[in-house]
């Protein structure tokens, strides 16, 4: 597993920073307004400091942005990145600034001048989280692992325990970003479930149910879905129990770890990004990592459904007709939409064993959802305001994209089937909302549930403000937080 690069929060040492090496990171607040760590570098660098925050390219910064001074005379230091930063800045400048920091500094070691900054935490954080690479797969020297962190901070031993959680939900960020991104020949249906595995080691208990386990279950549609392919299908549970007694909060993702779209076969160009297509099982992984690090004083449980959609002679068909763990029926109309055929049936599940207090799936589930929110915001589709409002305010506290989508019976007429209970298309108009509406058929009237369809956000062709191109890990910190707000015992 990737690791986000070590941090160190350390006293405020103003006589050690002459010598030290790699970029030195000073914030500034609006205005230019130098505080004591400002001056000792203004003074060091004879001025250098002073000349750049009353310079007009400072005015045109924005808080978050960073001016770098190569080499600056007087210092050991390769660079100075002064950081504008409002005096009290909300959580999304923070992180901005220390992803800039982190993108600035490359390679080398960054010490930041934290001072008292209240916000100090997120721009840490922010650094952490821009600071990844996938380079599992790069032949030649070994990658390097990440060159430390270090905060000069009044109170270290305050700012430590304070970013404790950040630091969890770094480390699931990129559990869920290196699973993304893993190419399918090596995460199999096999390999996932053994990496899941290795949550035990965190607390978690982790269940593995076989092909066998789902035929004598019923779950047939998922089992469909992975016929055709020579990985087995697997389901994997994850139960967190951190909060007593209580029912536990269900997270369900899905897992295809490859999608060719089976019989209805996809076309060839661009197919090779069909690798993130576990990627609603990969954050379910990510949150659970970071929810039994920190130790959440609550009962969750993460399950995901593991298959591969491949043509074959033994492939699932259009015009097949499965039925589900449920007992409905469902006529394929088109192989490609597989992902409400994993996710029916763990969800079913799901509820028939844990009787959770609220269910959240995740799922790069239709193209469709990108057509309407873009690559900035996820889908959001539920039966329960409570639930929903709740997820949209975690998301927001985060600032990951998520806004709320439509559901009605209206849509339920696209997917009535001639010769079965549903089909599992309802044609182009719509598509993300007649997925939803297929999969509120297997939710209970009494359980909470939102469905969010991932599909823009899990992964993208170029970087974002906090993570490089590729997977972003995107919900983890949401579903975390939803937890700690939501869920977790006082």
């Amino acid at each position: 597993m990737t690791r986000p690069a070590a941090v160190s929060f350390v006293a405020t040492n103003l006589d050690a920073v002459a010598g030290t090496e790699g970029v030195i990171a000073c914030l500034v607040a609006e205005g230019g307004a130098m505080g004591a760590e400002a001056r000792r570098l203004n003074r060091l660098t004879k001025g250098a400091v002073k000349r750049a925050v009353e310079s007009p390219a400072w005015e045109k910064l924005s808080s978050g942005d960073v001016m770098e001074l190569g080499f600056p005379a007087g210092l050991d230091a390769s660079a100075v990145a002064l950081v504008r930063l409002d005096k009290k800045p909300d959580a999304d400048d923070a992180m901005r600034a220390g992803a800039a920091l982190a993108k600035m500094r490359g390679a080398r070691p960054l010490t930041v001048l934290g001072g008292s900054q209240k916000m100090l935490a997120q721009v840490v954080l922010g650094a952490a989280l821009r600071g990844y690479d996938f380079a599992d797969h790069k032949t030649g020297d070994a990658a390097e692992p990440a060159a430390e962190i270090v905060v000069m901070v009044k109170d270290a031993e305050a700012a430590e325990a304070g970013f404790v959680d950040l630091r969890a939900q770094a480390e699931g960020v990129f559990l869920t970003r290196d699973l993304v991104n893993e190419p399918a020949n090596i995460l199999t249906t096999t390999e996932f479930a053994t990496r899941l595995e290795a949550l035990r080691d965190l607390g978690v208990e982790v269940e593995v149910l076989e092909e066998a386990d789902l035929e004598k279950l019923g779950m047939r549609t998922l089992l469909a879905v992975g016929q055709g392919s020579e990985s087995p299908s697997k389901v994997v549970v994850m139960q967190w129990n951190g909060g007593g007694d209580e029912k536990p909060l269900a997270l369900i993702g899905k897992g295809v770890v490859f999608d060719t779209g089976g019989i209805s076969i996809k076309p060839a160009a661009g197919m090779e990004d069909m690798t993130m297509d576990m990627g609603g099982a990969g954050t379910v992984a990510g949150a659970m990592h970071t929810i039994a690090t920190r130790k959440a004083r609550a009962n969750v449980v993460g399950i995901v459904g593991l298959v591969e959609n491949m043509p074959d002679g033994r492939a699932y068909r259009p015009g097949d007709v499965v039925r589900s763990m449920k007992g409905d029926t469902v006529e394929v109309i088109n192989t490609d939409a597989e992902g409400r055929l994993v996710l029916c049936d763990v969800m079913w599940y799901a509820q028939e064993r844990f009787e959770p207090v609220g269910m959240v799936d995740l799922a790069t589930l239709t193209g469709a959802i990108i057509i309407g929110l873009g690559h900035h915001n996820a889908g959001v589709f539920g039966n329960d305001d409570t639930l929903a409002n709740a997820f949209l305010k975690a998301a927001a506290a985060e600032g990951e994209g998520a806004w709320r989508m439509p559901l009605g019976k209206a849509y339920d007429k696209q997917i009535k089937s001639r010769v079965a209970d549903m089909k599992n298309v309802g044609g182009r108009p719509a598509g993300s909302i007649t997925a939803a509406q297929f999969l509120q058929r297997f939710v209970k009237d009494e359980t909470p549930w939102i469905h969010l369809d991932i599909a823009g956000v899990a992964s993208v062709s170029s970087g974002t403000d906090l993570a490089p191109a590729g997977a972003t890990g995107w919900g983890v910190r949401a579903l975390d937080r939803l937890v700690r707000d939501a869920y977790e015992a006082d």
